[in-house]
């Protein structure tokens, strides 16, 4: 059997360089990509713009790597841009015609996602547009989430249970007055499969249930954290908002209509694993045939939420790898100055922000794993040292 062959039978994971290296690439790349959306997002840019660059990005950035490979690698967008201003939760990425545009003082969270060999790098971050430090209640929930997401960092790592995230986070969100936004889920992730079986949620409601879990060495997760000033029970407004779909491979529905065989055949080609957005495709076509593809489960939608007006929604996510040597974060983005209007207190938490994410060997690395963790516990911004530069 050749190694090709052996490649493709055994399930590849953190205990490959190579697949590691791919991760770290992929991450390099959506760091950059944030930083390229983030230099746009001023008053009067159009939100359809922005989406449209970040994804550019990440498209030519991929399309430079593996040229020569004797084996074709898919690589590119593994979750399409998304802009979602103040009340909007997430997964605001908008068809061309859409004329929405940032306002100052609007808080705005980016959401993207790259991937190289079905390896994937996931980063959320938020950010206000304006001068100077982020106060109030803004810099309350952004802090919460932030602070929530260091927390489940330290708490994500072999032999933990994923439980115990989720309490943890709770009380986290708690000690700002703030409200975890429900139905937000971080998954294990693996070649391919960006919400793996293995996950946690931010917050517990009696709706949404996830199955016990340990998590284990050379796992990796997407740690995704969703805060809000308001009561974290979004609503959807209107579903013609929704333009980002995953194809479901496990469904085999014969579709009726010709419009839907042709944008299912399409997807099949173009985005077998990976969530996409309806912009990129045809737009009449897609229009036609995208109501019976998610009507019998072909497509899943990533609806767009609502908080209410006037409440304030941030986002951290990030990607972390369970190596044998501790946690490494591979996605970030250094935040704004905060000015919160409250402060940890909590011994508890205080405890788990101190915890270090490498394990104690070598001082450089125990020095990093501090600073990260005292800057969250003042709600600071992240160290440049605990940004991913693969």
């Amino acid at each position: 059997m050749s190694s090709d062959d052996e490649r493709d039978d055994k399930e590849l994971d953190l205990t490959s360089p190579e697949v590691v290296t791919k991760y770290k690439s992929a991450a390099e790349i959506v760091n950059k990509a944030l930083q390229v959306v983030l230099a746009i997002c001023k008053p009067g840019a159009k939100i359809v713009d922005i989406c449209e660059k970040g994804d550019a990005f990440i498209i030519k950035q991929t399309g430079n790597m593996y040229k020569n490979a004797k084996k074709k690698i898919d690589r590119g967008v593994a979750f399409p841009t998304c802009v979602s201003v103040n009340n909007v939760v997430g997964h605001f990425s908008p068809l061309a015609g859409d004329e929405s545009v940032l306002e100052e003082g609007d808080m705005v969270k980016i959401d993207m996602g790259c991937h190289i060999d079905g390896f994937i790098a996931l980063v959320g971050h938020t950010h206000v547009i304006q001068k100077g430090p982020v106060t109030g209640r803004k810099a309350d929930v952004i802090a919460a989430a932030n602070t929530a997401a260091e927390v489940a960092l330290r708490l994500v790592r072999p032999g933990k249970k994923n439980h115990a995230v989720t309490e943890a986070i709770q009380k986290v969100a708690d000690a700002y007055d703030c409200k975890i936004v429900e139905g937000v889920i971080s998954h294990e992730m693996k070649q391919n499969v960006i919400d793996g079986s293995k996950s946690f949620l931010s917050v517990s409601t009696p709706e949404t249930r996830v199955d016990d879990a340990e998590f284990e060495e050379n796992e990796v997760y997407a740690i995704d954290i969703v805060a809000s000033t308001g009561d974290g029970k979004p609503k959807l407004l209107d579903e013609k908002q929704t333009t980002i779909y995953r194809k479901d491979e496990s469904i085999h529905y014969q579709l009726k209509m010709k419009a839907s065989r042709s944008l299912i055949s399409e997807v099949k080609e173009r985005f077998p694993h990976m969530p996409f957005t309806s912009r990129s495709l045809e737009e009449k076509r897609a229009r036609l045939g995208l109501v019976e593809c998610v009507n019998h489960g072909h497509l899943q939608p990533y609806p767009v939420l609502y908080e209410k007006p006037g409440d304030f929604v941030a986002q951290i996510k990030f990607t972390v790898l369970l190596m044998p040597n501790g946690s490494d974060k591979i996605t970030s983005h250094t935040l704004q100055e905060l000015q919160p209007t409250k402060t940890i207190d909590d011994p508890e938490i205080k405890g788990w922000l101190a915890l270090g994410i490498k394990k104690k060997k070598g001082g450089g690395k125990k020095k990093k794993a501090k600073k990260a963790g005292e800057a969250s516990t003042e709600a600071e911004p992240m160290e440049a040292s605990s940004n991913a530069e693969a």
